[in-house]
């Protein structure tokens, strides 16, 4: 049957024109990689830059690998992070549906209309659905490739169930262009005849998101590298049907190392584990933002990028085509670099649950607590483990109170708690003021350095070698009676 040519007029009528568009189209299969939310970013910088539109769009043809529930951590990340889109399944547009499985006769019509033009052809041979699915095929040619107009009637009308395939040219090259890798160009002979539809009449990824780019008006294809192998059918499938090919951006792998690539299947991080190893949003970002990427010009240099920031800085020849290895020692620095740089105020509010995981006597103050740790962490969540002696003294050893750089022992550190105590027991008021003039003055009137006496006491209200701060800042969030009681029982711990 021919195919109706004012249907696909129409289609091509519906297809904005004169600005730039891209699209983020994940799987759900899971948790957002570190690899993809790369891509939904780069594809979001790419089209805000240009004052473009960004789509979302779901590919779910693959029914044997979704996850339940993953659409929804999709969307949550996205809009944690601030990478809102124009278009898509939640938000509608004047290209849907922005759903692969509710296009389904779209593909067909167009897989059919390639048939027509010689571009491909039905399979009626019996292959596994593995092979269907990644449009794997490595004979030398298709039986069924040159069926007669007769034979596929036949066969059709016989109920035989088939697939769609591509008709790769046996003769010639295809050359593809790719922002980062430049020109390449592959025998044709090289290529595989890949299922376009399959046996089911859903789309291989292949096929779904060539004529799904084009109906969307998609001018940038940001990709990983692993799809550079594709690409060339992918041009063919364009040129076969006349249409325009989007420019190409395909990223560099993010690496686990130099050997190997991250990986979900390796349980290497996703976006949420990130969240929940203690890492903002913000730095997340920026680093993930400089894995394959680097700004030119002015801002060469500089490191610390706002989302705000990388939009004016990002430009798609800034993409390397070089692996970037995931470090994350350089995400903890990011990641310090921002707490650092939060109001004290919004660092006690992203604080406060970490601190009340270990600290859960409420007369402790946790904005209190928070402003000692803000310039002494790299990840929020060190910050319990930090903070554990708040809520209950730790059994230490009495060694703590020995430290060659302070000048102390356990004898001195004795001395030092029996002068103490009664000077602190007898301030009426307590404030971080009059307990570091004390501490000070008293240090004077022993003749000891500061850290003499001050190491001696930070040990016994802390009961830890570090502390995320000093003698005079600890004793004053833990109050006067709870700071004297454990003074108390240092000076005990060291009379034994």
């Amino acid at each position: 049957m021919a195919a109706d040519m004012n249907y696909f007029a129409e289609m091509e009528s519906r297809i904005p024109k004169g600005k730039v568009r891209t699209r983020f189209a994940p799987s759900p299969t899971g948790y957002m990689h570190v690899g993809n939310l790369r891509t939904a970013l780069y594809t979001w910088l790419i089209a805000r830059k240009a004052n473009g539109t960004f789509i979302f769009r779901l590919e779910d043809t693959d029914q044997t690998r979704q996850v339940e529930g993953a659409t929804e951590i999709i969307y949550h990340t996205l809009a944690e992070c601030g990478l809102d889109h124009d278009e898509g399944p939640d938000v509608g547009g004047p290209v849907g549906p922005y759903v692969q499985t509710q296009r389904r006769d779209i593909y067909e019509k167009y897989a059919q209309l390639l048939v027509e033009k010689g571009a491909a052809y039905y399979c009626f041979c019996e292959k596994c659905e593995s092979e269907e699915d990644s449009g794997e095929f490595n004979r030398a040619d298709d039986p069924c490739r040159n069926l007669t107009a007769e034979q596929i009637q036949s066969n059709l009308s016989a109920g035989k169930p088939y697939v769609i395939r591509q008709r790769i040219p046996h003769e010639g090259t295809t050359t593809f262009h790719d922002v980062s890798y430049g020109d390449i160009t592959v025998e044709n002979k090289d290529l595989d005849d890949q299922v376009l539809l399959k046996r089911d009449g859903l789309p291989t990824y292949n096929f779904a998101n060539v004529v799904d780019d084009h109906l969307m008006g998609i001018t940038h294809v940001v990709r990983g590298s692993e799809y550079l192998s594709s690409a060339p059918k992918y041009n063919l499938l364009y040129e076969a049907f006349g249409w325009e090919i989007p420019t190409y951006v395909h990223c560099s792998p993010v690496m686990r190392d130099q050997q190997h690539k991250m990986s979900k299947r390796h349980g290497d991080p996703s976006y949420e584990d990130l969240k929940a190893q203690g890492y903002l949003t913000e730095a997340i970002l920026n680093y993930v933002a400089l894995l394959g990427w680097s700004p030119k010009g002015a801002q060469s240099e500089q490191e610390v990028f706002s989302l705000p920031e990388l939009v004016q800085a990002f430009d798609i020849s800034g993409i390397s085509k070089s692996p970037a290895i995931f470090d994350l020692a350089k995400l903890d620095y990011f990641n310090a670099t921002y707490l650092r740089a939060m109001s004290p105020e919004d660092f006690a509010k992203v604080a406060e649950p970490y601190i009340r995981q270990s600290v859960k006597n409420p007369a402790i103050d946790s904005a209190a607590v928070a402003g000692l740790l803000q310039a002494r962490c790299e990840r929020l969540t060190e910050i319990p483990e930090k903070v554990d002696f708040f809520d209950a003294l730790p059994d230490y050893d009495v060694a703590f109170f020995t430290n060659k750089k302070s000048k102390t022992d356990a004898q001195i550190s004795r001395v030092m708690l029996e002068s103490a105590i009664p000077a602190l027991e007898a301030l009426e008021s307590w404030t971080m003021d009059t307990v570091h003039d004390t501490l000070i003055s008293l240090a004077e009137t022993l003749g000891v350095k500061n850290a003499t006496l001050m190491w001696p006491v930070r040990i016994a209200v802390a009961g830890k070698l570090v502390t995320p701060g000093g003698a005079v800042e600890l004793c004053c969030i833990l109050g006067q009676e709870e700071a004297l009681r454990r003074l108390r029982l240092g000076l005990e711990k060291l009379s034994r």
